[in-house]
């Protein structure tokens, strides 16, 4: 084995829901599993920490990544212009393709009725893959992998409630408008379907802020002291006189 089947396992095992946002991938461990050197393995990680499905801390080692809500809007942005971009783009698909494109719905649906779940969840997200690599463009077939595999892990950092019979039914819809030589309508229901997924997931409207839980932490803890009788009161908020407050959670 060598490392870029290493490398693809991995994405494989994140598109099934098999590895969590923050997994750790020891070296050594994986060495094990694989039964090939540390110096593969790591060549692996490289690969996908390049890709940014994996990253590493000197103290933590090798881990599956975690993605920040701003990260996960990018995510899906991207898949948006890349996949309704291929549709647009290319040319009427061959019998051919349209057939791989039904066996693998019918894969889709027949994993609706097992209890296996990370097939379901590999086959909805492989369909991305399918649909570009029948397009004609293997290089952003490649490239919608990695970004399906992100997706999946946003999906379950932020505890996605898309249902995956619905997931399947938009997958439908799409390849019978291919079929039907609307690529109009695919490029359509094809923006719809990952707006759908996107809204499913629990993210804050609001933008982040970095420094939020170390302002929380930070904040006053001891009650206001009241001034004795006769002592100056202190300054009004509207007084521009007043010294600025030192108070650390002003400053962050």
């Amino acid at each position: 084995m060598n490392s870029s089947e290493i490398a693809d396992r991995i994405v494989q095992a994140i598109l099934a829901q098999k590895l969590a946002p923050g997994s750790r991938l020891g070296e050594q461990a994986l060495s094990l599993l694989f039964d090939c050197s540390r110096t593969l393995v790591r060549e692996a990680l490289m690969q996908l920490a390049a890709r940014g499905i994996v990253t590493v801390s000197a103290r933590r080692g090798w881990y599956v990544v975690q993605p920040s809500e701003s990260e996960a809007r990018e995510a899906f942005e991207a898949r948006r212009v890349i996949e309704t971009g291929l549709i647009r783009s290319a040319a009427p698909m061959t019998p051919a393709k349209l057939d791989r494109l039904k066996r693998h719905i019918r894969d889709e649906q027949a994993s609706l009725e097992s209890d296996d779940v990370g097939r379901r969840s590999y086959l909805l997200g492989e369909f991305h893959v399918c649909l570009a690599e029948c397009l004609g463009n293997q290089l952003l077939a490649d490239t919608l992998r990695d970004y399906t595999a992100r997706t999946t892990l946003i999906a379950m950092l932020y505890q996605s409630t898309h249902d995956a019979a619905h997931s399947c039914g938009e997958h439908v819809e799409i390849v019978q408008a291919l079929e039907a030589g609307d690529s109009a309508r695919a490029e359509t229901l094809m923006a719809r379907h990952i707006g759908n997924v996107q809204q499913a997931l629990r993210l804050d409207s609001t933008p982040e802020d970095p420094l939020a839980e170390l302002r929380a932490a930070l904040a006053p803890v001891a009650p206001a002291r009241v001034p004795r009788h006769g002592a100056q009161r202190p300054p009004d908020d509207d007084d521009d006189s007043s010294p600025p407050s030192t108070y650390l959670g002003a400053v962050l």
